[in-house]
């Protein structure tokens, strides 16, 4: 018998980028999770839900940082899903290319507007 090597010779196309995208989308909904977990916690608190407590709620520096954090993960948690759904249903290059350059732009304006939004003076 000789020995003979058979080799695997698999063509890994599409979005098989693997662990890190994995861990990526747990971690930002770990993130999302955590904010979703302090706004019901202050629905819950006690007293009127007006729009002087909400804006007390914001004027915090640490809710503005943790509402930005939850932000940018809600972004890459976008980014990951939309390129791998680009990545798998988009055959021809070009269009697939074009959008996966139009959800970076949009995503890139929503992030500008959060910083807009919430530290505006």
């Amino acid at each position: 018998m000789g020995t003979e090597r058979i080799a695997n010779k698999r063509l890994v196309v599409g979005a098989h980028y693997g662990l890190r995208d994995w861990l990526a989308q747990r971690v930002t909904a770990a993130v999302i999770a955590v904010f979703t977990l302090v706004l019901l916690v202050y629905f819950l608190a006690p007293g009127p839900l007006d729009y002087a407590r909400w804006h007390g709620l914001f004027a915090q520096q640490w809710m503005k940082l943790l509402t930005f954090v939850t932000v940018l993960a809600l972004i890459y948690h976008v980014w990951v899903g939309m390129r791998d759904i680009w990545m798998d249903y988009i055959k021809p290059v070009g269009v697939r290319l074009l959008l996966q350059i139009g959800t970076i732009l949009w995503l890139l304006a929503c992030a500008g507007w959060a910083l807009q939004v919430l530290w505006r003076a």
